[in-house]
């Protein structure tokens, strides 16, 4: 695999080609790796199994050092594909509060933030998809 990020590249089992992928892929390819799951609930409410997190949003932590606290989305940094959530804290070396990064892929949202435009249109997707199937065909 080439130093710059080649879009032509499938996939490879080598982690390390995997990791590079990730790594030097431009902003809007890495906008699709903040998706993180949805709720049951939310599942059957946006028939859909999981979302870009956007800050607003209300989420769970599945792994890690902080599994099952909740806590609103504070900031998404898309350049190093990591959520900072305003209840997940710890204590620097100096005594100051930090935000500690997470993964999307361990989080899980409880609640959508619906203030964003945005939002409601990608919640709204799946719907027009499904209508323009069930159409029926006027015979006249």
């Amino acid at each position: 695999m080439k130093a710059k990020f080649s879009s032509l590249w499938i996939s490879s089992s080598q982690r390390r080609k995997q990791r590079k992928y990730r790594y030097n892929a431009p902003l809007h390819i890495k906008k699709k790796f903040m998706r993180c799951n949805l709720s049951k609930f939310l599942r059957t409410d946006v028939k859909r199994k999981n979302i870009i997190v956007i800050k607003g949003d209300k989420i769970r932590v599945m792994n890690g050092d902080f599994k099952n606290k909740e806590g609103t989305v504070r900031e998404v940094n898309i350049k190093n594909t990591k959520v900072y959530v305003e209840e997940i804290k710890k204590k620097g070396e100096k005594g100051a509060d930090i935000f500690v990064p997470l993964n999307p892929s361990n989080v899980q949202i409880i609640e959508l933030d619906l203030k964003n435009p945005k939002r409601m249109k990608e919640k709204e997707e799946p719907k027009k998809i499904k209508e323009k199937k069930e159409k029926p065909k006027n015979n006249d």
